[in-house]
């Protein structure tokens, strides 16, 4: 039968690492690694080589795994190596590091869900004629997104297009008006559709966030109903400030879901996790400030 360390030690404040594992719900294994990774302060040794632990190694263990759902096991280890390594300002650097990040996803969810908002505004506006994104820009030459009858850039079929024009259908002029069956806008009228240069579309294509077909007659560049909404949604991003790289994994959400309106249930689930992560990096400050308190 194994030894009692802690009566053996005649200390009530002696742990012994099954009761640290234990008591959190760890192996004893666990425990050791998270000493040797410099998570858990150095152990006190017995004169035969054991390790025995104290409430303060409690209070890191429980700092630890606290911190690790909202920030990360990376950054909770980095935090717990800070703190037992003295480096406090470190640890509180990085603690605000998370908080940051937590911040400036909240504000790219804010600019996607206005965005979307916009989209979904213009989109409804198209069909009633003059109810642009700004008032008088339903001309269809406006710099802004919007439009009235027959402007052909709406996000659903028979949307944003005049009565009997087909689903987004822009007639165009000149070469390359004809446009396959299921109907699209051509880039120039596009461009200032959204009050941008065609230069600038071709770059979004070129960086993977629009990507229009191309008419199999002609070898125009056909915006159909996803483009328009992909470049549309580019469009408000890039007002806001968001550089391209950020603006990718947006389109791809969008993609996945297949449209604008089965989205919705994405953003709920965006939402729902950056609360989790606000209540968790709560949680990991309340037991790392009890850590601090107890290490005096």
């Amino acid at each position: 039968m194994g030894r009692n360390l802690q009566s053996d030690l005649g200390g009530r404040d002696r742990l012994r690492p099954v009761d640290l594992a234990r008591a959190h719900g760890l192996s004893t294994q666990a425990v050791r690694n998270y000493e040797e990774a410099g998570i858990l302060p150095a152990a006190q040794r017995t004169a035969s080589g054991y390790r025995v632990y104290t409430p303060l190694h409690a209070a890191a263990l429980s700092a630890f795994l606290a911190l690790v759902p909202g920030h990360g096991h990376g950054t909770a280890a980095a935090i717990m190596r800070a703190v037992n390594g003295g480096a406090d300002d470190e640890a509180f650097r990085l603690v605000d590091g998370s908080h940051a990040q937590l911040l400036d996803d909240r504000r790219t969810l804010q600019a996607v869900e206005s965005a979307l908002r916009e989209l979904e505004r213009t989109a409804g506006g198209g069909a009633g004629g003059g109810s642009g994104a700004r008032p008088g820009g339903g001309s269809g030459s406006g710099a802004q997104p919007g439009g009235g009858p027959g402007t052909g850039v709406g996000l659903r079929p028979g949307r944003g297009a005049g009565a009997g024009s087909g689903p987004g259908l822009h007639t165009g002029t000149g070469a390359g008006a004809a446009f396959p069956s299921g109907g699209g806008t051509l880039i120039g009228p596009l461009a200032r559709k959204l009050g941008v240069r065609p230069a600038t579309l071709r770059a979004w294509e070129g960086a993977g966030l629009v990507r229009p077909p191309r008419d199999p007659r002609t070898g125009y560049r056909v915006y159909d109903e996803a483009a328009v909404r992909d470049a549309r949604l580019v469009h408000q991003l890039r007002r806001g400030g968001y550089p391209l790289e950020r603006i990718a994994p947006l389109l791809d959400r969008v993609r996945a879901a297949g449209g604008l309106e089965p989205l919705e249930g994405t953003l709920r689930d965006w939402h729902a996790r950056l609360s989790a992560r606000g209540r968790a990096l709560l949680a990991g400050a309340a037991e790392l400030e009890a850590y601090l308190r107890a290490r005096g």
